[in-house]
Parts: C-alpha cells; sequence; structure tokens
C-alpha cells in the first residue's frame, strides 16, 4: 500500500459537492422536462376543448359560418404547433405566422361581411397579410438556404 496515495480531506469534500450537484442537476432537468410535458399536454387540451366548442356551437346553430371554419383552421394550426413542438422540442415560428394569416383573413371576411364595402381598414388588413406571406416566404428561404447544425443532421423541417 506504499505507492498508494489517500485523497485528502479537501479533494473528498470537493467530490462530495460534485457529486451533489451533479444530483441537483439532474433532478432540475427531470422538473424541467415534466413541466413541459405536463405544460404541452394542458396546452393541447386546451386547444381541442376550444375547438370542440366552436364545433358545438356551429352544431347548435345549425349553421357554420366562414368565421367559424376559419377559427377552426386556427385551432388545427395552434394544434399542429404543439404536436411538432412536442415530437421535435423545436417552435415552429411559420406556423405562428400561419395562424396569424387566417386571424387576418377571418377579420377581413368578417368586416367585409360586415359593412359591405372596402375601407382603410380592408388595406391595411390585406397589406399585413401581404407582409406575413413575405415572412413566411424568408422563412422558408432562409430554413432552406441555411439550415441549421439539428436540421442538416436530422433532416427535420420545422421551420
Amino acid at each position: 500500500m506504499r505507492g498508494v496515495r489517500m485523497p485528502t480531506l479537501s479533494q473528498r469534500l470537493f467530490r462530495s459537492v460534485e457529486a451533489t450537484e451533479s444530483r441537483i442537476e439532474k433532478l432540475g432537468i427531470i422538473l424541467v422536462d415534466g413541466f413541459h410535458l405536463l405544460a404541452l399536454f394542458a396546452i393541447g387540451g386546451t386547444i381541442v376543448w376550444g375547438a370542440f366548442h366552436v364545433f358545438l356551437g356551429m352544431v347548435s346553430r345549425g349553421e357554420a359560418t366562414i368565421d367559424d371554419i376559419l377559427l377552426l383552421f386556427i385551432y388545427l394550426e395552434l394544434g399542429a404547433m404543439v404536436g411538432i413542438y412536442f415530437k421535435t422540442v423545436r417552435m415552429p415560428v411559420r406556423y405562428l405566422v400561419y395562424i396569424g394569416i387566417t386571424a387576418l383573413v377571418r377579420l377581413l371576411l368578417g368586416s367585409i361581411n360586415h359593412k359591405h364595402e372596402s375601407d382603410w381598414t380592408t388595406l391595411i388588413t390585406t397589406g399585413s397579410i401581404l407582409i406575413l406571406a413575405l415572412a413566411v416566404l424568408a422563412i422558408r428561404y432562409g430554413s432552406s438556404r441555411f439550415p441549421s447544425d439539428r436540421e442538416q443532421r436530422d433532416g427535420v423541417d420545422v421551420l
């Protein structure tokens, strides 16, 4: 036992502190991942509940307006966004822009149906839709021309 050196007290304390920090870090990761999954399920459930509520409203009225149908498309895009985020842990920004476009189209059609005339609001709304469509184009171009390291490695097209 002559050639074996025993660790000093400070070395043993340092290793103990490192082990404790490692356990705390692992616990933190587990808690954050658990909250992440719980929040995704809550958001997904809320989306399904909201879409179902809109659908029941259409059934009870006995008709479906274009506003209702576009609202269901918004719920569909939100659900798709949550599903993609659940699978890839990446936020699909493009879906948010699609939701914005659908919401503006819904606003535009509602405005035209109620007023039956065009005004500055119509022009501003259509301009906003054009800007968001150009944003989708820019996002698609950027993600295909300059993919992230993860996209290149996994072959994933999230944006």
